[in-house]
């Protein structure tokens, strides 16, 4: 084994985050009692913020950043899980309050794993990751409220980032009517037809300030943006639709009013991946494995280096970045 390996780590310089790659050791990992050979990891959005230090989401330092990881375990004290284990870990506070995947070793906690379902790669687990994970958990959701295709066109929102283009595909999949919105229509359009989506939704379209209640048009929203466009959606959507809401990307306020929910019996569903029940994460990574479009998989993720992650923190974060990056951390 050897006794140093790379990973981003941010560090205090000047009185502010700043991330960068670093050789460490095993010294430097914390006290968890399993450890794990990690294979690949994932830009999100979030790691966009850490990386970059446009927010806080380090909130101790140093910290490796990277909220995903995916690997095989290398030595275990746990009896729940032996050498040679394919496990993946999802939020739970990596790159937050502990070391996250952004390093080719990490010792972890055993209550944080899970095990990688049959048939699917370490890889696939990570072109997917918590923006895929967190897209299931939306389509369940809406499952779990009873809706079903014959209700009507499903709205997703921020399309062409990571938890909306695996959204579109996912609800295409299952027979959904899936109308996209993304602020790239006419970079994006093409590929989102691709994925399955029957119509697009130009931004600009629901990034405004809305009626209290406007046409209905939508049995279901999986909504990532928040603020003027979750409003909108909520205003259209349609008598006893659900809404899940799972991001932040356009801002974190919601200026709406109770008329949708006490006229026309919407719900809103919040959707958090961070703390989500081992439950909940196991059936929506098995859902994952049985329902994903290995061929729209491939098509909505590319590969960079773990050395290429610091440049592209700020991309992510302007927009600029489409689909799944999956971080190969020993490249």
């Amino acid at each position: 084994m050897s006794d140093t390996f790379n990973a981003i780590v941010a560090e205090e310089v000047d009185g502010k985050p700043v991330a960068a790659l670093k050789t460490i050791g095993l010294e430097d990992l914390p006290d968890e009692p399993v450890l794990a050979d990690v294979a690949y990891s994932t830009i999100n959005y979030k790691d966009g913020l850490a990386v970059s230090g446009a927010a806080p989401i380090c909130r101790k330092l140093p910290l490796i950043c990277g909220i995903d990881l995916a690997g095989t375990v290398v030595e275990s004290s746990d009896d729940a899980y032996q050498p040679g284990d394919k496990v993946l870990v999802n939020g739970y506070g990596l790159s937050e309050l502990h070391n996250g995947g952004y390093t080719q070793k990490q010792r972890l906690r055993p209550e944080w794993l899970v095990r990688v379902p049959e048939g699917m790669s370490l890889f696939e687990t990570m072109a997917l990751g918590t923006a895929g994970y967190t897209a299931m958990l939306c389509v369940q959701g809406l499952q779990d409220q009873g809706v079903t295709p014959a209700d009507g066109p499903i709205l997703v929102t921020g399309a062409a980032g990571g938890v909306g283009t695996v959204a579109v595909s996912l609800l295409a999949g299952l027979g959904y009517e899936v109308h996209a919105s993304t602020g790239r229509v006419d970079e994006q359009g093409d590929f989102l037809r691709g994925l399955g989506a029957s119509a697009l939704v130009p931004r600009q379209d629901l990034a405004r300030d809305s009626k209290p209640l406007e046409k209905e048009l939508w049995a279901g929203v999986v909504d990532t943006v928040g603020d003027k466009v979750l409003a909108t959606a909520i205003a259209q959507t349609k008598y006893e639709g659900v809404v899940t809401a799972c991001g932040l990307a356009g801002g974190a306020g919601l200026h709406s009013s109770v008329m949708p929910f006490i006229l026309r019996g919407v719900t809103l569903r919040g959707i958090d991946s961070v703390m989500a029940s081992q439950a909940r994460r196991q059936r929506a990574w098995d859902a994952l494995a049985h329902s994903m479009n290995r061929e729209h998989l491939a098509r909505l993720s590319a590969t960079v280096a773990m050395t290429a992650v610091p440049a592209l923190a700020p991309k992510i974060l302007a927009g600029e970045v489409a689909g799944r990056l999956v971080v190969d951390v020993n490249a």
